[in-house]
């Protein structure tokens, strides 16, 4: 068995439109367990460390602003292959191409509000929770 644990954000979209408790279903009927949680309004300075590697692209700012936009809401999700298994379940980043049957695919109305952030990987994860729960 391979349990490990990811980190998950629920993006101002997600929450603004009462998905929450969707999402939330979703990761518990795969068998994943919710071991934290913590909703935050984020601040510039948060921004800037958690997508430092997006701060040159060209959407950076849309990508500031939205996350600006509202309260977030963090977990991190415990269970068998959870990092890639939460990112097969959320679809896509990009709109067009987020199956159906995804939270993405279902849910998210453009590429720019995705509802939902999962780490790509298990040092991605260690860095992300850090940075969320202040480690």
């Amino acid at each position: 068995m391979n349990r490990e644990k990811t980190f998950i954000m629920l993006k101002p979209d997600c929450i603004k439109r009462g998905l929450v408790g969707e999402v939330i279903s979703r990761i518990e009927k795969k068998g994943w367990r919710i071991t934290e949680a913590k909703t935050l309004t984020l601040e510039p300075g948060f921004l800037y460390e958690f997508y430092e590697h997006l701060t040159e692209k060209p959407y950076f700012l849309d990508v500031f602003n939205y996350m600006l936009s509202g309260t977030v809401l963090g977990m991190v999700v415990e269970g068998e292959n959870a990092v890639n298994g939460m990112r097969k379940i959320i679809g896509s980043t990009i709109f067009e191409e987020a199956l159906p049957g995804t939270i993405r695919g279902d849910f998210a109305v453009s590429s720019a509000n995705s509802l939902i952030h999962a780490s790509k990987s298990a040092a991605h994860v260690r860095k992300e929770r850090d940075i969320f729960f202040k480690k």
